[in-house]
């Protein structure tokens, strides 16, 4: 058997990865920033304005990951890391270290570019993780300390007060969750979002914005040259550079384009009218989450038929077969419908990321199989190709096709994609289950040692459901659950429904319980409109069976995972006659380095030769897939997460069948 596979991935996770990135925020300067602004250090600020949240997402990541995996190193790394952050907060509660060494008089300058209201909401949301994954309230009073300013400073103000980079959102209403009767949180959130896209002048404010933005880096910059002509032996932290990424015709122009008409920053129209996913992606992602926790935690249903419009038109018309977003790399955004070029393809890493946050928050609030299908989707594909095997080598951007120039890294000028893998990684479990009184619905299929699920029950008690699960995704079809005991015994409603996602890759599913194998009548798939990259969730389905699950129970799942390959829709430009090969959840492509000789460009694939092969040698035992192109060359296939791990190469996800469409 296979090893298991975010079994593995989460141990490279908390003893690899965690400490790989704690070492490149202190080379980088952006701990020591910290030091500088509790005035316990010498030294010039370093990074970006915004350097602070990486810090935090690094915090949230060590946070989760000592709720399972104890550790004395990282549990000291952390302790001292909010012991700093809070002798670095002011009295008051602002913590923006940017504004308080440079420009110590002024606060919540230039919202739409400088994101101290972005950095602010991962320090709250680090906060809300760490309290609950061990109960400490350390760094949660010090998180409602910086709520409590953000509140007194902004409650009531218009839409010019709304964050260009949206997160404070989805911190507040989290920071609510955990403080049900403090509504001011709550509230908070609602203003900044339904404020949002109401401003006038819009182009004229951004435009203000990014003149004073041009000045204040001007004067740090003079104050740096002249700190380093009275501290010659100052040695500055040079920032490593971003992958390259091809653009299309007249990116700058557009870019402008979306900035001046608010499109970028979503200030364009008021949230429920932003039906077509536009601008930055990450970004949109992001308050398209914050406003399906918001409709949620608020039961307000006015907010449900855009978040679903956006979400479909972003799976039909601007998404890449991968699961990536964003097709524009000159504004890290979406593109027009059907402009999904794989060399141009952007699909940074925390855009996909993004997008699985707004995907389970979407579940939650419909009850819909199709976007726990779409989360599977993103995260073995479009998200886990952004951290390298040995967790200390990242992908920013994420490319389908490559003839060079993006490599993994250890570590970028803008390095916020490693910490949001790490912190997802390390928060999986709460992703799998899913509850409603008296049933259970698997939403994931994760190998999970001994998970409690609380389930209501029609009495307004609960039932605390101890289980565990084994899967073999995504080489193998096969997923075991054992329902290892459920409290209280001694109720007559000890039971509960199981109901299980058919995932839209698999052909069909065998179920049995207890050894006994159950019929399963799948529903007849919707006649729907192809997708443009070929990839649709919206085939997935909720199945279950119908007799109670008790304590001991086993059940097991057997998917079929044929290979498949799919077309683009005819109106995604530069496709025709091309095939992405896909198994189970994994999309996979060609790299040179498994093919040599092949031009793996304008190679024809025969797609009826496709054949699984386990391969314990290649890549820590992955299934790979064998082929034969139409001039009888060898072709191997590897799934397209890993590319990227053995150094500089070539990579296509679309491959030739010479078959013109």
């Amino acid at each position: 058997m296979l090893p298991d596979f975010w079994s593995h991935c989460r141990e490279v996770n908390s003893r690899r990865a965690i400490f790989h990135q704690w070492a490149q925020l202190e080379k980088s300067g952006c701990i020591h920033n910290f030091r500088l602004a509790a005035g316990e250090a010498e030294g010039f600020r370093e990074g970006w304005f915004f350097a602070d949240s990486d810090a935090y997402k690094w915090l949230e990541a060590a946070s989760r990951i000592l709720g399972s995996s104890p550790d004395d190193d990282l549990a000291q790394r952390v302790h001292n890391f909010i012991d700093l952050i809070r002798r670095a907060q002011c009295s008051d509660g602002y913590i923006f270290t940017y504004n308080q060494l440079h420009f110590p008089a002024l606060r919540w300058q230039n919202l739409q570019i400088e994101h101290e209201l972005y950095c602010h909401g991962h320090l709250i949301e680090a906060g809300v993780t760490r309290f609950e994954s061990s109960g400490e309230r350390d760094l949660l009073e010090i998180a409602r300390r910086a709520a409590d300013r953000i509140v007194a400073d902004f409650h009531g103000k218009g839409p010019a007060f709304t964050p260009g980079h949206e997160e404070i959102e989805i911190a507040l209403l989290r920071l609510h969750r955990v403080t049900p009767g403090d509504t001011a949180y709550l509230v908070m959130a609602r203003q900044f979002l339904e404020q949002r896209g109401r401003a006038a002048g819009f182009a004229l404010s951004i435009l203000q914005q990014n003149i004073s933005v041009g000045k204040r880096t001007k004067a740090v910059q003079k104050a740096k040259l002249a700190y380093l002509q009275e501290h010659p032996d100052f040695q500055s932290y040079q920032l490593p550079p971003g992958n390259e990424a091809k653009h299309p015709p007249n990116t700058t122009l557009r870019w402008y384009a979306s900035a001046l008409s608010g499109k970028y920053f979503q200030q364009h129209a008021p949230i429920r009218e932003q039906i077509v996913p536009v601008g930055h992606s990450v970004r949109f992602a992001y308050l398209e989450t914050a406003a399906a926790m918001l409709a949620d935690t608020t039961h307000d249903k006015t907010l449900i038929p855009p978040l679903e419009n956006a979400w479909e038109h972003m799976v039909s018309r601007r998404m890449y077969v991968t699961g990536g977003i964003g097709s524009l790399p000159g504004m890290e955004g979406f593109g027009n419908d059907y402009e999904l070029d794989p060399e141009f393809a952007y699909a940074e890493t925390c855009a996909a990321l993004g997008s699985m946050f707004w995907s389970h928050e979407m579940a939650k609030l419909t009850g819909k199989p199709q976007y726990s299908d779409l989360f599977e989707w993103q995260l073995y594909n479009a998200s886990a190709v952004g951290m390298g095997l040995d967790g200390t080598t990242y992908l920013y951007n994420n490319p389908l096709a490559c003839s060079g120039g993006v490599t993994r890294q250890p570590w970028y000028a803008i390095p916020c994609c490693p910490s949001n893998l790490s912190r997802t990684w390390a928060n999986l479990d709460r992703y799998i289950f899913s509850s409603a009184p008296g049933e259970m619905t698997l939403q994931q299929y994760i190998t999970s040692a001994s998970q409690v699920l609380e389930i209501p029950v029609a009495d307004g008690g609960s039932l605390a459901i101890r289980l565990q699960m084994d899967s073999r995704l995504p080489w193998e079809g096969y997923t075991k659950i054992q329902i290892l005991n459920i409290h209280p015994q001694n109720t007559e409603q000890n039971t509960f429904h199981l109901h299980f996602r058919l995932p839209s890759w698999a052909a069909s599913a065998r179920f049995s319980l207890n050894g006994m194998e159950w019929k399963l009548n799948p529903p007849s798939p919707n006649a729907l409109e192809p997708t443009a990259s070929g990839y649709d969730p919206r085939g997935a389905a909720y199945l279950g069976i119908d007799t109670p699950i008790g304590s001991g129970d086993e059940i097991e799942i057997h998917f079929e995972m044929p290979i498949r390959v799919l077309q683009a829709h005819p109106k995604v430009k530069g496709h025709a006659g091309k095939v992405a090969v896909t198994r189970g959840p994994l999309v996979y492509c060609l790299e040179n380095l498994d093919n040599p000789g092949v031009d793996i460009f304008n190679v024809q694939l025969d797609p009826s030769s496709l054949q699984p092969e386990s391969d314990p040698d290649l890549l820590e035992g992955m299934v790979k897939i064998n082929a034969r192109s139409l001039n009888d060359q060898p072709l191997t296939f590897i799934p397209y997460f890993l590319w990227g791990n053995r150094g500089a190469s070539q990579m296509t996800v679309w491959i030739n069948t010479g078959k013109e469409a």
